[in-house]
């Protein structure tokens, strides 16, 4: 199974999920390292997201399956790459 990157509009979900992703960074205070990350590995992005489709078998045991695939098209888009971005830069100040 792979992942199109597509350049349609996001959903209610991927909102939801980058609003609880990006809370959860900001809780831990990471959100300077988390925005260095995302910008450094804006190129490989779609390859992480593929990375962890094939894990996802092992992930299943820690994590249900339906939000690693949901994180892994994330990953996919690079809008929704830019909305955590945005999203972290104002939790950030």
């Amino acid at each position: 199974m792979t992942l199109k990157a597509s350049n349609s509009n996001a959903t209610c979900g991927d909102d939801v999920l980058i609003e609880r992703l990006a809370q959860r960074i900001a809780h831990l205070g990471l959100e300077a390292p988390a925005l260095l990350l995302l910008e450094c590995h804006r190129p490989v992005t779609f390859l992480a997201g593929q990375a962890l489709l094939v894990a996802q078998p092992l992930l299943s045991a820690f994590v249900d399956p339906d939000l690693v695939r949901r994180y892994a098209e994330l990953l996919a888009r690079p809008e929704a790459l830019d909305r955590l971005a945005q999203r972290l830069e104002s939790a950030r100040g």
